[in-house]
């Protein structure tokens, strides 16, 4: 499917976009935060009114560490297109407002290449630990610089709850850099206000967050994606769960790409 990056940037923000938030009150926070909380949300995408995607998305959180995983297949009209089957997962540590991942990989079981991605983040420096490597990282590669301070893409949506990129007024506010294992690319938020919107598994007033791609490096030639495809944002309506202090994205939709994506949560579970 052209921009095939697209769906993959939805699957991988899904388990990311599924965020603690900070509680007003410090008492609140410290009786939430002491007991560990699972989330599991299940989510069908579509190109206009064809099924293209089955996402199925766990997060952990405790107080001090956390851990997501996000598995995506393309279905019906995707599959003629790129036969997919996408695991990725994450775990780290909580500092605050921050999110220090230790080790991220995906591995697209549907390749005959078997090819694990893995990040490692030493010294917070994002690190790939391909294998099989790739034949190339890109024109040109992200440098050291660049790839320092870095988060996975799940774990950098994960911030967004935790206040990574807020303001006072906003829970979506800021840049924040990412690094997939070989692209290095930010992501601009912007607060899009609120919506009503309506899926299977929630209803209600959402908050409505725009995402924007700015790729840097780690792309080759022929893969670096044009401006008529990033000017689209990917954009999530967050709806607040676990009495408000979870937020989970119950709809995500982007333009760019074969007709744009739509995604919509089907059943959100937790335990």
């Amino acid at each position: 499917m052209k921009n095939a990056w697209v769906i993959g940037a939805v699957a991988l923000g899904l388990a990311g976009s599924m965020s603690p938030v900070m509680a007003d009150d410090a008492n609140d926070t410290a009786a939430h935060s002491a007991s560990p909380i699972g989330i599991t949300v299940r989510y069908s995408g579509s190109v206009m009114i064809f099924q293209v995607a089955s996402i199925v998305v766990n997060g952990q959180f405790a107080q001090d560490d956390y851990s997501a995983s996000a598995r995506l297949t393309t279905a019906g009209l995707a599959a003629l297109f790129s036969d997919a089957d996408i695991e990725a997962g994450v775990s780290g540590y909580r500092q605050g407002e921050r999110l220090q991942p230790w080790r991220y990989s995906h591995l697209n079981h549907a390749s005959s290449k078997g090819r694990i991605v893995g990040i490692d983040f030493p010294e917070g420096v994002a690190t790939p630990d391909i294998n099989p490597p790739f034949g190339n990282m890109g024109e040109p590669p992200a440098n050291e610089e660049e790839r320092a301070g870095a988060a996975d893409p799940l774990s950098t949506l994960l911030s967004i709850g935790l206040g990574a990129a807020s303001s006072a007024d906003s829970l979506c506010d800021g840049r924040l850099p990412v690094f997939d294992g070989r692209a290095r690319y930010n992501l601009r938020f912007e607060d899009g206000g609120t919506d009503r919107v309506r899926t299977r598994a929630w209803s209600g007033e959402a908050q409505v967050c725009h995402a924007y791609y700015e790729p840097i490096s780690g792309y080759e030639e022929d893969e670096f994606p044009d401006e008529e495809t990033i000017s689209h944002p990917i954009t999530f309506w967050l709806a607040p769960i676990h009495d408000g202090d979870i937020y989970v994205p119950v709809r995500i939709r982007t333009n760019a790409g074969f007709g744009g994506v739509t995604v919509s949560a089907r059943s959100i579970q937790e335990s």
